[in-house]
């Protein structure tokens, strides 16, 4: 894989293109695996520093990004880096706020935005993208 990340993995999401992130429970961020070169937190509040580069969004438990422009930028640029660095994504439970934002990373891949939660499930995990709300944040999502 080019990004660094092994085929094992815990929690790896490889997209279409080939594209590999990482997603996990934020208590799991940069353990049982190689370190990342970038994270992506979820949270309703700025997780702990990392010894790693990182951005935070503010997200709520079982909601959509509280601004949804900012976690699009944010999105998008952790699907750029995820060409050439090992990109986690990680929010409380690993499910569905990372789930969620797994599927936008694979709406931005190319896949449809109806078809995005179940690849995600079916790739990453299976309860992945929790709620109502969530699912109609991916099947609104349009990549750039």
């Amino acid at each position: 894989m080019a990004t660094g990340w092994t085929p094992t993995t815990p929690g790896l999401l490889v997209l279409p293109s080939g594209r590999s992130v990482r997603g996990c429970p934020e208590h799991a961020a940069g353990v049982d695996c190689q370190r990342p070169e970038f994270g992506l937190y979820l949270a309703a509040a700025p997780p702990p520093p990392r010894e790693w580069p990182s951005r935070w969004i503010l997200w709520r438990d079982f909601r959509t990004p509280s601004d949804p422009g900012a976690a699009r930028e944010a999105l998008v640029d952790a699907w750029h880096r995820s060409a050439h660095q090992r990109v986690e994504i990680a929010c409380h439970g690993g499910r569905g706020r990372t789930g969620t934002a797994l599927a936008c990373l694979a709406v931005i891949d190319g896949i449809p935005p109806h078809e995005a939660v179940a690849f995600v499930r079916r790739h990453y995990h299976r309860r992945a993208v929790e709620t109502p709300g969530q699912k109609r944040f991916v099947q609104q999502f349009r990549a750039p």
